[in-house]
């Protein structure tokens, strides 16, 4: 039985404003995604998944669609998606898009016409509600700060939003609706996509009712925290409308659906909307909410998901990415970046599921230091200083040293990292030892073994609870995983049956000799045993 090429998929997320500009106008843009197709090939991923690249007014950075079905300037042109998606496959690359339909931008010819009065053709295309301004219809708050409702004087009534009030949400209720956003999913599948990532799923439908979201005990500066926000997501009908979405995919053969679930649910709700019938990849984010560099909390995240996925589903695994800082620095102690970041990669690239790989990982990118002034992300604006917003993680991609860090000639649309002198890409290229050879390597290993691919994961005890070790076997193949979060040298010994020569295959220290028990590792060390 021939398995689906996401199962086995290394994919990179490429943020396209700020992969690599080509026309010197400090913001990335295709034809500089196409022109680095070979680094992206020679690292060793089998997919990209691009962030939003349709026509938008940019007010959230293109997940405020205007166009569905055009491609925004600052990115250039259709012709230049079809030579990107062309050459991408050229080189044996998927490419997977990102699918924004919870709501529109307010400059989409859409809402235009449902907002110019309550009998227009599109009237009900968005959530449109009663009430008397400065009074919005219940409690429902944005994600990005102040309530989700705003009001149109035109229409007299508030309108929906819950990210900034340019994105009114869409009526998924309206079967008109539903029809033209199926069609905008079956437009790029007609153009040779490989699949979606769907932008918060999970938050298609609203109650009818306009319930209020219960309030937490517990109070957060950030206002939308302090609720539980049950009656704007996970509503019954979603779940419906996806098993639709994914038959209309698997329509089209071997092509991949990937779920944004915004949910405090954890892995329960990523295997709900993965279930036989439903998606097939759903974000695992609890990596991004692990507190303190601890093997135990990062255990018990895959001790979970294995626990419930089971074989019904497949995992999926994610470090960062454009929406949350910067792994290598949320995880610093100041001292051991680059040990810890190899660590951490070695742990992803190893377990059982689909593993996502944020651009700038590779090259251990920090997270930028942006001023309120230099700041871009409406989320960042609007919550300051509660929150810096998602800015410190599109910092533009390093790859050189130059006075823009070779992504533009010109001013970029963010600041460039300070550290652009010693983190990127030619430098580390040229170093043995450098972060991106070692994912290099490490990806080139996973390549090349169906255990890791595709493998069972066993869990392996140790006697030291900061030391996670697994088995991934398939068939006759075994891999051992052993990664030492300790910041010492520890002795270890290993829960393993039988007796077994332990001969390393890959890790951070480089080591040939087979291993005897107790092992003794180094602070931080990661082995590949075979």
């Amino acid at each position: 039985m021939k398995t689906n090429w996401w199962k086995s998929a290394v994919i990179y997320q490429i943020y396209p404003r700020s992969f690599k500009d080509s026309n010197g106008d400090g913001i990335g843009d295709l034809k500089g995604i196409t022109s680095k197709l070979d680094y992206i090939a020679e690292l060793g991923v089998d997919a990209i998944w691009l962030s939003p690249i349709y026509r938008s007014p940019m007010k959230d950075f293109g997940y405020d669609v205007s166009d569905y079905y055009d491609i925004d300037p600052v990115f250039g042109s259709m012709e230049d998606f079809d030579e990107l998606l062309q050459k991408a496959h050229e080189k044996g690359i998927k490419v997977i898009l990102d699918m924004v339909i919870n709501h529109t931008s307010d400059q989409h010819p859409w809402f235009k016409e449902s907002r110019s009065s309550r009998t227009n053709p599109k009237a009900d295309w968005y959530i449109w509600v009663d009430g008397e301004r400065g009074t919005p219809p219940n409690n429902w708050q944005s994600y990005f700060g102040g309530s989700a409702w705003n009001w149109d004087e035109n229409r007299k009534q508030y309108y929906l939003c819950l990210f900034t009030k340019e994105q009114p949400d869409l009526n998924w209720r309206n079967p008109e609706v539903k029809k033209e956003l199926f069609n905008v999913v079956k437009f790029w599948l007609d153009k040779g996509v490989d699949g979606f990532r769907f932008d918060v799923v999970n938050l298609y439908y609203k109650d009818t009712k306009l319930r209020n979201n219960p309030p937490k005990k517990k109070k957060s500066e950030i206002e939308f925290e302090n609720y539980y926000n049950i009656f704007t997501k996970d509503r019954p009908e979603t779940l419906l409308v996806v098993e639709e979405l994914q038959e209309l995919v698997d329509s089209y053969g071997d092509r991949v659906t990937i779920g944004e679930v915004a949910t405090d649910l954890g892995v329960i709700q990523y295997f709900e909307y993965t279930k036989p019938g439903r998606l097939n990849l759903a974000f695992n984010f609890e990596f991004k909410d692990v507190r303190g560099f601890s093997a135990r909390s990062f255990r018990d995240v895959v001790e979970l998901t294995e626990k419930v996925f089971e074989d019904a589903a497949w995992p999926c695994y994610v470090l960062g990415n454009h929406d949350s800082p910067r792994f290598i620095s949320r995880f610093s102690d100041g001292k051991h970046e680059e040990d810890r970041a190899k660590l951490l990669a070695t742990m992803l690239l190893t377990l059982r599921g689909t593993p996502f790989i944020y651009m700038g990982e590779e090259i251990g990118m920090r997270e930028g230091e942006i001023p309120f002034e230099k700041l871009q992300d409406p989320e960042g604006i609007n919550l300051w200083p509660k929150r810096k917003g998602r800015d410190g993680c599109r910092t533009p991609m390093q790859w050189n040293d130059t006075e823009y860090a070779g992504f533009s000639e010109a001013e970029p649309w963010l600041p460039v990292n300070p550290d652009k002198d010693i983190v990127n890409v030619e430098k580390e290229q040229n170093d043995p030892k450098s972060i991106l050879n070692y994912y290099k390597e490490l990806l080139k290993l996973r390549k090349s073994s169906s255990a890791l691919k595709l493998g069972e994961y066993i869990a392996v005890e140790t006697d030291n609870p900061e030391v996670f070790a697994y088995l991934r076997t398939y068939g006759e193949e075994e891999k051992l995983v052993i990664l030492n979060f300790n910041a010492e040298t520890v002795k270890v010994r290993l829960g393993l049956s039988g007796s077994r020569e332990l001969k390393p295959v890959f890790g951070t220290h480089d080591r040939k000799e087979s291993l005897s028990l107790p092992i003794e590792l180094a602070p931080f060390e990661a082995i590949i045993v075979e």
